[in-house]
């Protein structure tokens, strides 16, 4: 099971490569590849990155965005990505 990790890590990061958003907000460049230092948190119930909550943070004006995608909500709306947000202090957005 060990070895499971980092095949599902690799896909999250794909998808969100494959799927990244880059659209112009503001001050802040959507970008889904950015949210690639959760990936691991996300996908195995680790505790978050201090990376991680920081990329989180700079990209939660884009999570409505990201939920709209198809192939990002999935990983977005997961309870795992709940979990994460609130343990990096970033509330999840209602859209």
């Amino acid at each position: 099971m060990t070895m499971r990790v980092p095949w599902v890590a690799l896909c999250v990061v794909l998808v969100l490569v494959l799927g990244g958003a880059q659209v112009s907000m503001a001050a802040i460049t959507c970008n889904a590849l950015q949210l690639s230092p959760c990936a691991t948190a996300i996908t195995s119930s680790t505790k978050p990155t201090p990376m991680c909550c920081s990329k989180l943070k700079e990209q939660r004006p884009c999570l409505c965005k990201y939920l709209k995608d198809p192939k990002l909500q999935k990983f977005i709306n997961s309870p795992n990505a709940k979990k994460v947000a609130t343990t990096c202090g970033t509330p999840f957005p209602r859209c």
